[in-house]
């Protein structure tokens, strides 16, 4: 009677295994096996991490095996499985792979096809047809869109962690979850101590240390000894965790009337105001976006403040960049001072405060969580909802949306929710931060998603303008290896651009991320239709960079750059002064968040740049999806080229007292998962 050796692999990690009994049906294009349990007498079968090996019995050979069929019951009480894989021997001698990585939940089945990927049209068969087809109708019904908030991306139809699908779930809680991370950073910072002065106001500048006694980093402390200087604001428009907002001035705008005269004293070249700006000298930061912004409110008690500031920036005859105006609103006039660095000390310093906690609400509210965190859920729910297990594109992505969805339902749920961390800690909070979501989206789009263009777009890319704009060069390297890792794998499955036409599940996918995802906005030009490889290697090029580079480079440098309080204030609580020569160090001190909300804002960026255990960084895919060694062959070039970046980048940050790491590839998580 012949037999099939099948090997069956449980997950490593210790909630993993199972006590189920386990079924598994081979399918053949010649017959199917019998339904048969998998079980050694006297053996705890289906540990964490265990391999365990049977033989299914069969009255003829199969043919070839085109599915595994697996299957659970409860032995005493249900628990879920995590299968990663199952390999077959035919009676013949040939080797099968079939991937699976994923839960078995209740005594639902799971149907895997063999590890090698499938465009939709190079299924022949009625059976793998019907297969694949009965897969993305489960997951329809599974991954469903919602719309958390009026004008948001859309966002998976969940309302707390545990109502998510079991394969997006945390692998384990304690490990990622943000609140519990937070919780732990109150706790190992000790700023609870500071609660009970909670609406009080520090004393000065070095009252702020004591809450960094605890825990500081080498540029959390370069941060606060030069927070003051001019050159330190430039560089961290530059380098800093909202990089993304510096502009060439090609034109000053009517709404901020600076004149030669103000800034001649900080232009070092001999020339007008006029000529530094077509000389290409001249840059801006522009906070347009909080105009009409309602800060937050939730405390009667304690008013906040917005301001939706503009700076003016200059390139020294040194290439450093450096602020010379900066105007405190949009709106031009006596009651809209432009401020100078030639003005009072403190009336300068508490402009700059002005600016940097404008920075600060931008950053977390549109850069961080819209630009990364929103836009990654869109893409990896279209990807559960259109693409089978099978298909390259979503053996590809699979591991850049990873526990996307699972942090995001919890941000939803304890974090930028009603009550949420927002409204306790920014100014943007209780209500704000989703008016903010609301407007940029009527200016996101999918050529905004693009690095190249982005950078482009705001002309500063050139390098030797901006010698030191590390971000972009370091962020260009990783665009351009991610890119060609893409193209390589694209071209491994697409023979032609017909064939990307002809695809009906990418073009499904395409179409689900632009009309439900984004609610077909005609503003935001995101493609329905693809008609060619290079069109699918950017689009997916997007994905990969926006979930792993893009988040990196403006997440994991929150308690560097944020943990000084006075440099990226969370909330203000004294109105943005009207007229100059009204600063001094009781007003700025007034004005910076008090006892309370600091503590908040320590524990949350201290929590939010945290790297888990067992991160998994760009270029790692231990679940081997893809089985076909052309694909593992690229995979392994994209590995060498993340390497190459990753030590240029280190020997470029060696004896640096500002190094920048945010887009060095060993740093790059794949996934925004924090």
């Amino acid at each position: 009677m012949p037999s099939y050796a099948v090997t069956v692999t449980t997950g490593s990690q210790f909630v993993q295994g199972t006590n189920n009994y386990i079924y598994i049906t081979l399918v053949g294009t010649e017959g199917c096996s019998e339904r048969t349990l998998l079980d050694k007498a006297l053996y705890n079968d289906f540990k964490s991490g265990a391999v365990d090996s049977y033989d299914v019995m069969v009255e003829e050979d199969l043919g070839e095996i085109l599915l595994v069929k697996i299957e659970t019951k409860k032995y005493w009480v249900h628990d879920d499985w995590y299968c990663s894989y199952i390999t077959v021997m035919t009676p013949s001698g040939d080797y099968l792979e079939f991937p699976c990585f994923r839960w078995l939940v209740d005594d639902k089945e799971v149907v895997l096809r063999d590890g090698r990927a499938h465009l939709p049209q190079d299924d022949q068969t009625s059976l793998v047809k019907q297969h694949r087809q009965n897969e993305l109708d489960n997951r329809r019904k599974a991954y469903r869109w919602k719309e958390w908030q009026p004008g948001f991306p859309m966002s998976i139809d969940a309302d707390g962690h545990k109502d998510l699908p079991r394969d997006i779930q945390f692998d384990s809680e304690k490990e990622v979850d943000f609140v519990l991370n937070y919780s732990k950073a109150m706790k190992d910072l000790y700023v609870n101590q500071f609660m009970h002065r909670f609406q009080s106001s520090w004393s000065d500048f070095a009252d702020f240390e004591r809450i960094l006694e605890k825990k500081k980093t080498s540029i959390s402390e370069y941060v606060m000894q030069h927070w003051k200087e001019d050159l330190m604001f430039g560089y961290q428009i530059l380098n800093g965790c909202n990089p993304v907002m510096i502009q060439k001035c090609i034109k000053l705008p009517d709404k901020f009337p600076v004149t030669h005269e103000m800034v001649s004293v900080s232009l070092e070249r001999e020339l007008t105001l006029e000529q530094e700006i077509e000389a290409g000298n001249i840059y801006i930061v522009d906070y347009e976006l909080l105009e009409g912004i309602s800060p937050n409110s939730t405390d009667p008690s304690a008013l906040q403040y917005l301001a939706p500031t503009i700076c003016l920036l200059y390139k020294n005859t040194q290439n450093k960049i450096l602020p010379i105006a900066i105007q405190l609103g949009q709106t031009p006039g006596a009651d809209q001072p432009i401020f100078l660095p030639t003005d009072g000390q403190y009336d300068w310093l508490l402009a700059k405060i002005w600016v940097r906690s404008a920075d600060f609400q931008y950053h977390q509210t549109i850069t961080h969580l819209l630009r990364t965190h929103l836009m990654s859920e869109v893409f990896g729910v279209a990807m559960y909802r259109q693409l089978p297990a099978v298909h390259p594109v979503y053996k590809l992505l699979n591991s850049h949306v990873r526990f996307t969805m699972a942090i995001n339902t919890s941000a939803r749920e304890k974090l930028i929710c009603e009550h949420g961390l927002f409204d306790k800690a920014n100014a943007s909070g209780g209500g704000g931060h989703v008016q903010m979501i609301q407007k940029a989206m009527k200016s996101l789009t999918f050529r905004s998603l693009c690095f190249p263009d982005m950078i482009r777009a705001r002309g500063v890319d050139n390098k030797e303008e901006l010698p030191t704009y590390f971000y972009r060069d370091d962020g260009y390297r990783v665009w351009e290896a991610t890119k060609s890792f893409v193209s390589d794998v694209v071209h491994i499955y697409y023979t032609s651009d017909e064939t990307v036409q002809e695809d009906v599940e990418i073009q499904a996918f395409i179409k689900d991320v632009c009309s439900f995802g984004m609610q077909d906005l005609d503003h935001c030009e995101f493609p329905k239709f693809l008609k060619s490889r290079e069109e699918l290697i950017e689009y997916l090029t997007v994905i990969v960079f926006t979930a792993s580079a893009q988040h990196a480079a403006v997440n994991f440098g929150q308690y560097d750059w944020y943990s000084w309080i006075p440099n990226a204030p969370s909330t203000m609580r004294r109105p943005p002064p009207k007229k100059k020569g009204l600063a001094n160090v009781n007003l700025i001190m007034e004005s910076l968040p008090d006892c309370g909300r600091s503590s908040w804002h320590l524990g949350a960026v201290w929590a939010l740049s945290q790297y888990q255990e067992g991160e998994l960084y760009l270029g790692m895919y231990p679940d081997e999806h893809f089985i076909e060694k052309p694909v593992k062959a690229a995979l392994e070039t994209f590995r060498k080229q993340l390497a190459e970046i990753s030590s240029s980048i280190k020997k470029r940050n060696d004896g640096k007292k500002l190094p920048y790491y945010n887009m060095s590839p060993d740093q790059i998580p794949n996934s925004v998962a924090i």
